[in-house]
C-alpha cells in the first residue's frame, strides 16, 4: 500500500491501523533547533482523542504520543530541540474491541471503504476499518503539532464546526472565543445547546449525521504558494480532502461565488498603514494560487459516520444480498472529532509552503 506520505518539504508519513498495537507518524522536512515537547503535541490529540464525551466514540484511547527521535536535549540547550532529522512518533492503541466487528467480516457497510479496499487489494482488515479508520487522523495531528511550531506565533490556525446535518449556524452570531467552550468545537452558543438534544437523538436513533468544518489562518504574509501546479489553494484542498469521510471542499466564498456577479466577487483594495486591505474576503486569503496576506478560509463537508445500528441494505463479498447494521462503538457525528484534524492538515500544508517559498525566494 503506497500514497502513504504527503507534503514536499514538511512532509510525514503515517502508519498503523485501527485495532493494531500501535499508530504513528514520521515527519521530515522539520528545521533544527525548534523547542519541541511531548506536551507541545499532546495537548491537540487531546482535541481529537475519543471518549471525550457522550457526543463521539466512547472508545477510550488516552492517545498519548511518544518521541522517538530527531529531537536531542543535553546541558547545552534550554529543552529538547529538533535536530533536523525525522521526527518519528508513536500513539499505542490501548482500547481495541475487534470482535465488535467479526460479524462483518465477510459483509461490506453501504458508504464505506469496505468494498473498494476489497476490490483493490484483495482482502481488507475488517477490524474498525484499519487504514480507512479515522483513528488514522490522530497521525495527522502530531504531524500538525509540529508544523505550528514551524509557523511560529504569528500565524494563528483555528477551526470550528460551522454546520450539523441540516443544522446551519448564522454567521452574524460567531464567536471564536466560544469554540474551545462546547463539545462541539461551535462558535455560536445558543446553536450549540440545541446541538445537544439534536445529535442525542440522531445518536439514540441509531443514526449518524455529517457537517460542515470552517478553518482558518491569520497571519500568514503575502507571497505562499506558486503557479501553475503549486497553488496554495490546491495544496490546501488535497490536504483536507485525504481527511477520513472527506466529500468537498471550498476557499473563501467557494461555490456560493458562482452565483456572484463580478462586482459581488470582487475583493475591493484600500491602503491601510501603508499596506494592501481588502474590503471582503471572497478570495479566502489567495489569489492565482498565492496568498495575498489576508485571512484564510477553507471549508469542508464531512459525510455522515458509514457504521451506524440502524438496519441498511448491502452486499456479502460473495455476492450475497443482505441487511447490515453495525455494531460497536462510532461517532454520531464524526465531524466534531474532525475539526482539530483540519485545523491539522491547515497547518502542515502552511508549514510546507512556508518552507518552500523560503527556499525559492528568500
Amino acid at each position: 500500500m503506497s500514497h502513504n506520505t504527503i507534503g514536499h518539504l514538511f512532509r510525514f508519513t503515517t502508519w498503523g491501523e485501527s485495532h493494531g498495537p500501535a499508530i504513528g507518524c514520521v515527519v521530515d522536512g522539520c528545521p533544527p533547533g525548534i523547542q519541541l515537547t511531548e506536551g507541545d503535541i499532546q495537548v491537540f490529540l487531546d482535541k481529537r482523542r475519543p471518549g471525550s464525551s457522550k457526543f463521539v466514540t466512547q472508545r477510550k484511547e488516552a492517545d498519548q504520543v511518544k518521541i522517538l527521535s530527531g529531537v536531542f536535549e543535553d546541558e547545552s540547550t534550554d529543552g529538547p530541540r529538533t535536530t533536523g532529522a525525522p521526527i518519528s512518533m508513536l500513539i499505542e492503541n490501548t482500547d481495541q474491541r475487534s470482535k465488535d466487528y467479526s460479524e462483518i467480516k465477510e459483509r461490506y457497510r453501504p458508504g464505506h471503504a469496505d468494498m473498494s479496499y476489497d476490490a483493490k487489494y484483495g482482502l481488507r482488515d475488517y477490524r474498525g476499518g484499519g487504514r480507512s479508520s479515522a483513528r488514522e487522523t490522530a497521525n495527522r495531528v502530531a504531524a500538525g503539532a509540529i508544523a505550528r511550531k514551524i509557523l511560529g506565533a504569528d500565524v494563528e490556525i483555528k477551526g470550528a464546526l460551522i454546520q450539523m446535518g441540516t443544522e446551519l449556524i448564522d454567521g452574524d452570531n460567531w464567536d471564536w472565543d466560544e469554540v474551545d467552550n462546547n463539545p462541539f468545537w461551535c462558535p455560536d452558543v445558543e446553536a450549540a445547546k440545541h446541538w445537544e438534544s439534536y445529535l442525542d437523538g440522531v445518536r439514540k436513533s441509531g443514526n449518524s449525521v455529517g457537517g460542515i468544518i470552517e478553518v482558518q489562518a491569520t497571519g500568514v504574509p503575502a507571497g505562499w504558494g506558486a503557479p501553475v501546479y503549486g497553488k496554495l489553494d490546491t495544496d490546501i484542498a488535497a490536504g483536507l480532502m485525504s481527511i477520513n469521510a472527506a466529500k468537498g471542499a471550498e476557499i473563501g466564498a467557494g461555490f456560493a461565488s458562482a452565483a456572484f456577479s463580478g462586482t459581488d466577487n470582487a475583493d475591493e483594495m484600500r491602503i491601510e498603514d501603508g499596506k494592501p486591505k481588502f474590503l471582503t474576503n471572497n478570495a479566502g486569503g489567495i489569489l492565482g494560487g498565492i496568498s495575498n496576506g489576508d485571512t484564510i478560509v477553507a471549508r469542508l463537508a464531512i459525510k455522515p459516520t458509514s457504521s451506524i445500528l440502524t438496519p441498511v441494505k448491502s452486499i456479502t463479498s460473495a455476492g450475497k444480498e443482505i441487511d447490515i447494521r453495525t455494531k460497536g462503538r462510532h461517532d454520531p457525528c464524526v465531524a466534531i472529532r474532525g475539526v482539530p484534524v483540519a485545523e491539522a492538515m491547515l497547518a502542515c500544508v502552511l508549514a510546507d509552503h512556508m518552507l518552500r517559498h523560503r527556499g525559492q525566494v528568500g
